[in-house]
């Protein structure tokens, strides 16, 4: 395998999805919060993509069953007019390898615009030295922003985000595809389990899931 590969493994019609994307980082809060989600809304598998520029070894299960890293979308209707596209990853790419996160990222993009996607949300944790609950965002326009602050997220001014969750979105605006950085502070930089819950908990509050109107999408559908 020489380039990405991506698996379908549903036909489901998917209605100008909004892209939630994971992956292992500060706190691992981008994977867990998006499990949760995938839970809660009991997601399904959608497709699955593979890629050479993943680190090169397999994870392995109690069972001995070894398998290919990759990214995992599932898809969930939430009852109203859109759709989720919702992205765990398994890892990110060697970090020496700094064009393979730009490739890796193309990958995605070009999955989720051919499918209409026009918003797209990471979740990511950065260190603190004590623990809290204010979740922060940094977006791709001042308006995404304010959206997000209106729902009670602080605005984010670390200076940087490493990785795919920042990445993605630096990418993403280029290709003038919006989107939004939710950004939980951590304690534990391994394994943040709290943070990951109040960045699952305010992503259900941004998407209208539980609290309100289930069909308005962060109150503010033109947005997207």
């Amino acid at each position: 395998m020489d380039r990405a590969y991506i698996r379908l493994l549903s036909q489901a019609k998917l209605e100008g999805p909004i892209l939630v994307a994971g992956f292992p980082g500060v706190g691992n809060v981008g994977v867990m919060a998006v499990r949760f989600l995938i839970e809660s809304l009991q997601a399904e598998k959608y497709a699955e993509l593979y890629s050479p520029l993943l680190p090169d070894h397999v994870t392995v299960d109690g069972d001995g069953i070894c398998s290919l890293l990759k990214y995992n979308f599932f898809a969930a209707d939430t009852g109203g007019e859109r759709h989720l596209l919702i992205l765990v990853g398994d890892s990110q790419p060697p970090v020496e390898d700094i064009t393979a996160y730009y490739e890796i990222c193309g990958d995605i993009l070009d999955f989720v615009e051919n499918l209409g996607c026009k918003f797209i949300i990471t979740l990511d944790g950065f260190p603190s030295l004590y623990a809290q609950r204010a979740i922060y965002v940094a977006g791709t326009s001042r308006k995404v922003i304010s959206d997000y602050t209106l729902v009670g997220a602080r605005v984010y001014d670390g200076n940087r985000i490493i990785g795919l969750p920042g990445l993605l979105l630096g990418i993403a605006k280029i290709r003038d595809v919006r989107g939004v950085c939710i950004l939980s502070p951590v304690t534990d930089l391994v394994s943040d389990n709290e943070a990951a819950f109040n960045a699952y908990k305010f992503l259900r509050k941004a998407l209208g899931l539980g609290v309100g109107d289930k069909n308005a999408l962060l109150g503010f559908p033109s947005i997207f």
